[in-house]
């Protein structure tokens, strides 16, 4: 959520900086705001006015009763006044209603930093970390080598449940959950991180926080007996930790990395990487959140990015960094860095990590404070987060980038230790 002390007074700079994001934004809503919260403000003026008045007035009743005066007239004044000042209020009430329902669905103000662009093809590369992988035969694709391995077995998944889901067996489980304890020893043992298992369903206000609602609601699964929502991330029930909190400054940057399933109905993907583990409706992820100062956030996620990378690196995976541009950055961050791992099978490379920055932008909404010391006036944090990442795809990029011409699988030094094996065959 933006500021609307900013948005009252610099209506103008919002509107261009949210209409320079590629998306089709009405800029007429900041116009709307603006109006609204004139309005709003001289009704408070108003309504204090008439609080005087009464106060005024009301001191002086008995006085008046005390010296025999007929105070029916005042009296009917005053309950004038007080009718007046609950109009006024329901009218305030209704204008505050308003303007949140604008505001939750305004998208965040990019950095200056964010490139300007329209797809992803105008994200702008920055780093380039080993180089894609080169065969001397016809390389499989990773949803043959998992069947053709007994690792994965979408057939069955599809059975028990529907298309974009997959079962994992034997040594693809255990690869699985490998990668996922690789993951989580690295950010917390070596990375700083603290580990969160957070639950799998959040609340409405849950995810209202961090900005999956209400725009994204056609793309969450909904538990219709009880209003949960299962989670689309780690992101969402470890940011809302802290929902409705004043944080110390001696405490931040907080550092979480949670491990948890994923759930997303990627309404409108149809058509697109439909085949194996890229995109599926539930998938594994660890992720990693952060809540810092906010003239430490630009620093906190260059090392976010870092961390990110450091998994990857650590398998040996080829991967490149991309600055995403203005039209593919989403409705809440403020800057955002895409790691993508490279995938033979597209010949090209896929996202695996998104690492972002949303800046004031989620702790508005989920209203998210530090103070420095106990006398001072309470601030926003900023907040950060990114995938640590994706382990589906990490699964995916590993069978088809470490392969071998009889169809077996090197399995990454790192990961031996809990494979106990060092080849899938």
């Amino acid at each position: 959520m933006l500021d609307l002390k900013r948005i009252r007074t610099n209506p103008e700079e919002i509107k261009l900086a949210l209409s320079n994001r590629g998306e089709d934004f009405d800029s007429s809503v900041i116009d709307e705001i603006v109006s609204l919260d004139e309005e709003r403000r001289k009704i408070l003026v108003e309504v204090e006015a008439l609080k005087g008045k009464r106060n005024q007035v009301s001191a002086e009743i008995p006085k008046k009763k005390k010296a025999g005066e007929d105070v029916a007239p005042i009296m009917e004044e005053m309950r004038l006044v007080g009718e007046q000042i609950k109009n006024h209020d329901t009218r305030v009430s209704e204008i505050d209603e308003k303007i949140n329902y604008i505001m939750l669905r305004i998208p965040n103000i990019p950095n200056p930093q964010v490139p300007d662009g329209d797809t992803d093809e105008d994200n702008v590369e920055i780093k380039k970390w080993g180089n894609p992988t080169e065969f001397s035969y016809e390389p499989k694709a990773h949803w043959d080598l998992g069947t053709d391995l007994g690792l994965l077995d979408f057939e069955r998944a599809g059975k028990t449940t529907g298309s974009r889901f997959t079962m994992y067996k034997g040594l693809g489980a255990r690869l699985e959950r490998a990668i996922i304890n690789y993951f989580l020893d690295t950010h917390t043992l070596e990375n700083g991180y603290s580990e969160i298992l957070p639950p799998y369903m959040v609340n409405r206000d849950s995810m209202v926080g961090t900005g999956q609602l209400p725009k994204f609601e056609e793309d969450a699964f909904k538990v219709e007996n009880n209003g949960y929502f299962l989670i689309p991330t780690a992101e969402v029930p470890v940011t809302n930790m802290y929902r409705n909190e004043i944080l110390s400054g001696s405490e931040l940057p907080i550092k979480h990395a949670a491990y948890s399933a994923c759930f997303r109905a990627e309404a409108g993907s149809a058509g697109r990487d439909t085949r194996g583990l890229i995109r599926q409706h539930q998938f594994n992820k660890v992720e990693l959140v952060k809540f810092c100062k906010p003239e430490e956030s630009y620093t906190e996620l260059d090392k976010l990015v870092a961390d990110a990378e450091s998994v990857l690196q650590g398998l040996n995976l080829p991967y490149r960094i991309v600055r995403i541009c203005k039209g593919d950055l989403g409705f809440t961050a403020a800057l955002k860095f895409d790691i993508e791992v490279w995938m033979p099978s597209y010949n090209r490379y896929v996202e695996i990590s998104s690492c972002s920055n949303f800046e004031d932008f989620q702790a508005r909404r989920a209203n998210i404070k530090y103070k420095e010391t106990p006398k001072d006036k309470p601030q926003f944090v900023h907040t950060l987060n990114g995938s640590g990442v994706a382990i589906g795809r990490t699964v995916a990029a590993i069978l088809e980038n470490f392969q071998q011409e009889d169809g077996t699988v090197i399995v990454p030094e790192v990961l031996r230790p809990y494979m106990r094996c060092d080849v899938l065959k």
